[in-house]
């Protein structure tokens, strides 16, 4: 079952997912020598991208960033997510783009997405089920259940032979888009979602409830998945 942690506000919300991300890439520099997580996009995990620096002691030795999924849009375009995480990482300390992994959103999909594929082939060692295994897989939640560009009704979803899938038809613009799929998804080590506000309630119940293939993100709930939420979005999950 999923762990949900309460915060009390989206400012805690956003510490507690740094600190989460900054013990995932401890552990995982301890052990594997280096950290690998997948980083969402949107705007609620801007404030914890920008403390990330601050909870490692502006540690950024061998880690590397992924994304789980990103827009067809240029890097410096203003839906990019890429654009936005690397400014609010920048804001909290990093200097140093390296071993950001951008997902090219200049490209047509079916090529960005095939590339990503390889790149994490190539870089990201296996886990127990042949798969990329990211030490940590930040996910957003949408408030119709979806997560990453996988949304509810869509073919991406059911996609388990591909690390990712290109996107033609997403419900929120802009409609092309590469995404992780479900089973990369899974492989990660730890996933942890982060979602605040009363219209998060629903979705964060459904993944605390298990798994349901007409909600996404509860394909991605298990022992190793921890929900960070805020008050708002905590209302529906809590005993009684």
């Amino acid at each position: 079952m999923s762990e949900l942690h309460v915060s009390p506000d989206p400012e805690a919300a956003a510490r507690a997912a740094a600190e989460l991300i900054a013990d995932a890439v401890r552990e995982a520099r301890a052990q594997r020598g280096a950290a690998h997580v997948a980083l969402a996009g949107g705007n609620t995990p801007k404030r914890a991208y920008e403390a990330l620096g601050a909870a490692l002691d502006g540690d950024w030795s061998d880690v590397h960033l992924w994304f789980g999924d990103e827009r067809m849009v240029s890097a410096d375009h203003p839906e990019s997510n890429y654009r936005m995480a690397v400014e609010a990482l920048e804001a909290g300390g990093m200097d140093d783009r390296a071993r950001v992994h951008r997902i090219a959103g200049e490209q047509a999909p079916e090529e960005a997405a095939k590339a990503y594929a390889l790149e994490l082939r190539a870089t990201v060692a296996e886990g127990a089920e042949a798969i990329p295994a990211l030490d940590l897989a930040l996910q957003g939640l949408g408030e119709d259940g979806h997560t990453a560009s996988l949304f509810p009704g869509h073919r991406e979803v059911d996609i388990d032979d591909a690390l990712t899938a290109a996107v033609h038809d997403s419900p929120k613009p802009p409609p092309t888009r590469v995404t992780l799929t479900v089973p990369m998804l899974r492989a990660a080590r730890r996933i942890a979602f982060l979602a605040e506000g009363a219209g998060k309630a629903g979705p964060v119940a459904a993944i605390m409830r298990g798994p349901d293939p007409a909600v996404p993100s509860s394909l991605l709930g298990g022992p190793q998945t921890v929900l960070i939420v805020d008050e708002a979005a905590a209302a529906e999950a809590r005993p009684g």
